[in-house]
């Protein structure tokens, strides 16, 4: 379902820059427009695991120093048939993790200090499965895509803007100007709902890897207090990539969050409990 989901939102992206690219430049710019946006996201496709790395000071470990965290990633590659990553620990008393690298020969997962503190072995095994389970879906590469779409949605925004359009003489430049004013906001909601779906699908692979979905909805409940005692100062940009999400914001802010409700991920979890 949430391949589904993400396949759904990925091909409306994609109807929405055609849209979009006509009303301003016609097919022609709609192209130009992706090729560009592709050109810059190529570069963060390939370089982006050593960029968030280094924003959040994360260092790499040996096996001697971390030898549990070691031990239950280990397990867990086994489990999802993957190569091991390499194992990172992040400063600083937040607890979170995210997974990164292009591909699962090139993955990385890192933890900071601060989840290594208050999830049992059992928890922290179940947010590690997580992280694994993205690193197996190859989100990273779902992830570029749907910013390349979305970046080239808000190149032509700015062409628009700045240029003029919706003077096609076939429509209606009334409708043409609201679709370059409307569509950057309705693509960064569509790229948003992508991540989330995107986070289900891991907590699911994640409960399937560890087979201990009670212990991840417990660590991601631990996890949303921990936040929301130590906030992270983190990048918006890369703030998609954590388990739970770095930035707090209620209401109407959750509309644009990278992440579902901890309390329906939670809800989903137990629902698989009787599997394992």
């Amino acid at each position: 379902m949430n391949t589904l989901r993400t396949t759904f939102l990925m091909a409306l992206l994609t109807v929405l820059l055609v849209l979009v690219g006509n009303a301003v430049g016609g097919q022609d710019g709609a192209i130009l427009a992706f090729i560009i946006a592709a050109g810059m996201n190529f570069f963060s496709y390939w370089f982006s695991d050593k960029m968030v790395l280094a924003t959040y000071r994360a260092k790499e470990v040996r096996e001697a120093e971390a030898p549990q965290l070691f031990a239950i990633v280990r397990r867990l590659s086994q489990n999802a048939h993957l190569p091991m990553p390499k194992v990172y620990i992040i400063p600083g008393d937040t607890p979170n993790a995210f997974a990164t690298g292009r591909n699962p020969e090139h993955a990385a997962v890192a933890v900071t200090q601060g989840i290594m503190r208050i999830l049992s072995p059992d928890e922290l095994e179940g947010v590690l499965g997580h992280e694994l389970a993205h690193v197996k879906h190859r989100d990273i590469l779902i992830g570029s895509v749907a910013a390349t779409i979305a970046g080239a949605i808000n190149m032509l925004y700015y062409i628009g803007l700045f240029f003029g359009g919706g003077d096609d003489e076939d429509g209606n430049p009334i409708v043409g100007l609201l679709m370059i004013i409307i569509a950057p906001i309705a693509a960064m909601l569509i790229q948003m709902a992508i991540s989330r779906s995107r986070e289900f699908a891991a907590d699911r692979g994640g409960a399937e890897i560890s087979r201990k979905p009670l212990a991840l909805a417990s660590a991601l409940e631990n996890l949303e207090r921990g936040v929301d005692a130590n906030p992270m100062k983190a990048n918006p940009a890369s703030a998609h990539m954590f388990i739970v999400n770095p930035l707090r914001g209620r209401g109407m802010a959750s509309l644009f969050s990278t992440h579902p409700p901890t309390e329906e991920r939670v809800k989903r979890l137990r629902a698989l409990a009787n599997r394992y």
